[in-house]
């Protein structure tokens, strides 16, 4: 079989769709899966959907990668998007045409550069993981390249300043995608930083500001990347070879933190697309943490006790659904400020991603780092529902408490905390710290352990001893969880 690339398709006879030659309109610091599979795509659909004409030219952030692989194929690539949709089993495959090129800037930077200079060149797209994101006060505007990712942003832009400075509306509409707050507001201080470092003109600074969009953006969607089991089989099915294929879940949601005026120069919606424009993104990243991530964190350490080990499995088991629903759309909703109907389609969107048949979720890497996982995603929950109602939520409550069931362990290692599911080990994954202060309390009580993890202050930013009623309440529940197990307590809830 040949590689996957245009001259590969036409002697196939392919007919799908497929965008050969256009203008390269964005540049993308990033090649890896969550980008092909989710900002690629999107391009590529609008490519198709409103001829939106354009073609992505790709930077690995750290050299390497899969540059070469990627221009072995000319930027094509399979992608599968899989999962569960509307009650049916889905599994759609789409060749990818959106990517041009990728480039590698620690073999050739002044390729990468040279992109400022194109004229129709107007979007840059990131990811560069939660850590790329960071002011490196060791770069040099000579470094070449710049180490940090702001740094090479820097480089790029005062080159796009020196070519088309005095031009207005060729500045650069960045679309952030890191895992980070306010990601694109925090680029954008990366980058007046590096420009006052490195005493760049006051007329290039006055252009970042005034003829940049640099756009925080939230992400939604489980990229599970090339599929090592499967890559011969879909080869053989396909008739060419992929070594860039990329898998995903069919469920995909961008929300882009803009002006008005962005919705005509991207045109996803009417592409029919699920990406929102909006001048505020946090509601909806509140709905994600809080819905999505929070029903993760709240349901999965009792189900891990209750004999589970796969997200999906869990939504086949009435009971331990029933108690994600209750979670959901009793307590968690309710302290939420977006439209209900909004929140009760992604809550039932949520409910689907977790059955996904392609994906083998397990629950002990969910459970990794729970402690700051429970006080980011279901704290704010627990508290906007004892304000609103002055009761307590009793899934979350509960919730509480199969957290600290489930962090009961006996025996610190380098790997982690050993604790026991019946006759079997497993490992609790989190800071050293937080590991160290479950150890120190193993021979506890269930009361004194509960008022030493509530009143500990460094854990959750307050002490949770003051929250009314909360702490009778996780004591009663881990004495039940003790006595009766996790599932029956979970039962107890609805």
């Amino acid at each position: 079989m040949e590689i996957l690339n245009y001259e590969t398709l036409k002697k196939m006879n392919y007919d799908g769709y497929l965008l050969e030659e256009a203008p390269v309109r964005v540049l993308q610091f990033g090649e890896g899966n969550f980008l092909r599979a989710f900002v690629d795509y999107f391009f590529d659909m609008m490519n198709e959907k409103v001829d939106f004409n354009s073609k992505v030219t790709l930077v690995t952030p750290i050299g390497g990668g899969t540059t070469d692989l990627i221009n072995q194929q000319e930027g094509l690539y399979t992608l599968y998007l899989r999962g569960f949709q509307d009650g049916k089993k889905v599994n759609k495959k789409r060749i990818i045409s959106s990517v041009d090129r990728c480039l590698d800037p620690y073999v050739n930077y002044e390729e990468v550069l040279a992109c400022a200079d194109n004229p129709d060149l107007r979007f840059i797209a990131s990811n560069t993981t939660e850590a790329g994101i960071a002011f490196d006060p060791s770069c040099k505007f000579s470094d070449v390249p710049a180490s940090s990712f702001p740094g090479k942003l820097t480089q790029l832009m005062h080159r796009r300043f020196e070519k088309f400075g005095a031009t207005k509306g060729k500045g650069f509409v960045i679309l952030s995608c890191e895992l980070i707050d306010d990601n694109g507001k925090e680029l954008k201080n990366c980058v007046l930083e590096y420009a006052k470092l490195w005493n760049l003109e006051p007329e290039f600074i006055k252009w970042i500001e005034e003829e940049n969009i640099f756009c925080s953006t939230l992400v939604d969607r489980i990229v599970t990347g090339f599929p090592r089991n499967e890559v011969d089989a879909l080869n053989e099915e396909n008739g060419y070879i992929d070594n860039i294929m990329d898998t995903a879940e069919v469920f995909g949601f961008w929300v882009i933190e803009g002006p008005d005026s962005l919705k005509e120069e991207l045109p996803f919606e009417k592409a029919g697309l699920p990406v929102l424009i909006t001048a505020n993104h946090k509601p909806y990243k509140q709905r994600k943490v809080r819905i999505l991530n929070g029903a993760h964190t709240s349901f999965v350490l009792g189900a891990y006790l209750a004999g589970q080990d796969i997200v999906r499995d869990c939504m086949d088991d009435n009971v331990i659904q029933g108690f994600m629903n209750k979670t959901i759309y009793d307590e968690i909703i309710p302290t939420l400020t977006l439209p209900e109907k909004e929140l009760n389609d992604f809550a039932a969107a949520v409910t689907e991603r977790f059955k996904n048949p392609f994906i083998d979720h397990e629950l002990l890497s969910i459970a990794l780092n729970s402690t700051s996982k429970w006080k980011a995603r279901v704290l704010p929950s627990l508290k906007g529902y004892l304000e609103k109602t002055d009761k307590l939520p009793a899934c979350i409550t509960a919730s509480f408490a199969f957290y600290m069931s489930f962090y009961r362990g006996y025996k610190l290692t380098d790997d982690g905390l050993v604790a026991k599911r019946e006759q079997n080990e497993y490992l609790v994954k989190d800071d050293l710290k937080v590991l160290e202060f479950y150890f120190a309390h193993k021979d506890d009580s269930v009361e004194d352990l509960v008022h030493a993890v509530l009143t500990n202050t460094d854990f959750w930013g307050e002490d949770l001893s003051k929250l009314k009623g909360f702490e009778a309440s996780v004591v009663s529940y881990m004495n039940d969880i003790q006595e009766k197990g996790a599932y029956e307590v979970m039962k107890a809830c609805l």
